[in-house]
């Protein structure tokens, strides 16, 4: 039996946010030239996964992967939508190809930010999540 692989996961929860019409980044802010004139999108932040044991066979089928999905707008409200929306698709179970999932769950994060450092400055507002699934 292979090992569970990590991408059927990361292209999941990729689908379920932009199915939720948000702009998706993967490590990072999207294109400067994709982003909408809102000026809200999401960056995506995956931690490698782990392979884990179903039983004390040790058969490493269950796979868990923790990620952050930070939102930035150029208002606090407008992030905190940004927020909503994420939290609103990953509420459901995904459809992890080839695995059975259980529904994503939400671990929080800090408060919302402002970066100064940018011009004009953004909020930001990072959330942590975990997916876990099987086969």
């Amino acid at each position: 039996m292979a090992a569970p692989d990590i991408k059927p996961h990361v292209d999941a929860i990729t689908a379920a946010l932009t199915g939720a019409g948000l702009l998706v980044g993967d490590g990072g802010a999207p294109p400067a030239a994709s982003i909408p004139s809102t000026g809200v999108y999401v960056a995506l932040y995956f931690d490698p996964g782990q392979s884990r044991p179903e039983s004390l066979a040790d058969q490493r089928t269950d796979f868990a992967v923790s990620f952050q999905v930070t939102a930035v707008g150029p208002t606090a409200e407008k992030c905190r939508w940004a927020t909503q929306r994420v939290r609103m698709a990953l509420h459901a179970p995904l459809t992890v190809s080839g695995r059975t999932s259980w529904r994503p769950e939400e671990l929080g994060g800090p408060p919302i930010q402002r970066d100064d450092d940018v011009s004009p400055p953004l909020y930001y507002l990072p959330v942590q999540y975990r997916l876990q699934s099987t086969s």
